[in-house]
């Protein structure tokens, strides 16, 4: 059965081989990725046909109480979607795992778009549990819609600067360029210092937004898993560092992981400037994508939708994944983690809030006290 192993390097660059050159490949489906996730558990499975892999799937294994866990292939399987035998003897494949974890279900999130077709297909599967239409954020663990700068023209040509900045709305195309001629540059800053930098802003913006963060060894862990691959870029204005990111370049698909802005200068538009500036990086190295993520509703309310809705018009805005199937293996305890994952999620969710308004009061009663002190030196 071909469960991969791990330990065996020739097998293992097989499969990386396969998964790295694949249509449908995704960072979070290479091994490395296990690296970054480091607490998390992981396991793959494939297909061979005539002595060649032909599907593959890279599970993270999160483990449970009572010895259970979840299998869960984020941005897969890498299979033929279009060929249901294709997709269900490589579900089989893991049936050893399955019983090897006390898995409650196996997660798929593929990177396939969303067409009646494949939905009626899912949901015709005994055992699937599929979410997409109606699903809210607490449903999901990944957006179903991304929003994705195709840097390549149909016949797979590379696109030209002028004809990348075509793609975007009037409005951004003009803060670009205003950006640029007010003197925002784009940096790489691989460094460490500039990790620290990236984070330093990165957390800033988290704690203005109310939203959580990662700490600093994700992203050592991170440039360890792909090296050179992995682009931290400043955004900078004569001496400022205006805002920063993180992107990785995934064999010619860029995803634009995280990043974050200071209050400083914004009227620069350095968020605009640095994606800009990581496309034609991106369109330097041969890349047919850039990634900026993804949003759980086309909210135009919604402030990062609309900013990464205006990268994205030439390619007619979001993109619509099939969303998330659940393979059920244990009934039971689906049903409980059904009903407790959405309320963990929330819950999450308002403790990261709660801190993040904690941090601010405590730093502003710091800054009163401080400020006092200044104002009664006597006292």
């Amino acid at each position: 059965m071909p469960v991969l192993d791990l330990t065996d390097p020739d097998a293992v660059t097989r499969y990386d081989d396969f998964v790295r050159s694949h249509p449908l490949r995704s960072l979070t489906q290479d091994l490395r990725w296990g690296l970054v996730k480091d607490d998390w558990g992981q396991e793959a499975v494939y297909l061979e046909e005539g002595g060649a892999v032909v599907a593959a799937m890279t599970l993270l294994v999160r483990r449970l109480p009572g010895g259970f866990s979840v299998l869960y292939a984020p941005r897969g399987p890498l299979v033929d979607w279009d060929d249901p035998d294709m997709v269900h003897r490589l579900l089989a494949e893991a049936a050893p795992l399955v019983r090897k974890h006390r898995a409650v279900m196996t997660k798929l999130d593929p990177e396939v778009p969303f067409t009646p077709e494949l939905d009626a297909w899912l949901r015709a599967q005994e055992g699937w549990v599929v979410k997409n239409v109606g699903a809210g954020k607490d449903d999901l663990v990944q957006p179903r819609y991304c929003m994705i700068v195709r840097l390549q023209d149909e016949d797979g040509q590379e696109l030209s600067e002028e004809e990348l900045l075509a793609k975007y709305d009037g409005k951004a195309r003009n803060r670009v360029r205003t950006g640029r001629r007010k003197g925002v540059v784009v940096v790489p800053a691989d460094t460490e210092e500039g990790l620290r930098t990236f984070h330093e802003i990165y957390s800033f913006m988290a704690r203005r937004n109310e939203i959580t963060t990662r700490g600093l060894p994700y992203f050592h862990r991170m440039r360890e898993a792909f090296g050179d691959r992995m682009r931290v870029a400043h955004a900078r204005h004569e001496d400022d560092v205006l805002a920063a990111s993180v992107t990785v370049d995934y064999h010619g698909k860029l995803y634009y992981l995280y990043a974050g802005s200071n209050d400083l200068k914004r009227n620069l538009a350095p968020n605009q400037v640095m994606n800009h500036e990581l496309m034609v990086w991106g369109l330097s190295r041969g890349a047919e994508s850039y990634d900026m993520g993804g949003v759980f509703a086309l909210d135009p309310q919604d402030g990062l939708y609309l900013f990464k809705r205006a990268f994205c018009k030439g390619d007619g805005g979001a993109t619509e994944f099939v969303g998330e199937v659940d393979v059920v293996h244990n009934k039971t305890l689906y049903a409980v983690l059904h009903r407790l994952v959405p309320a963990v999620q929330r819950g999450r969710r308002e403790l990261g809030g709660l801190a993040s308004r904690l941090r601010r009061q405590r730093a502003a009663a710091r800054e009163a006290a401080r400020a006092q002190k200044v104002a009664s030196p006597d006292a």
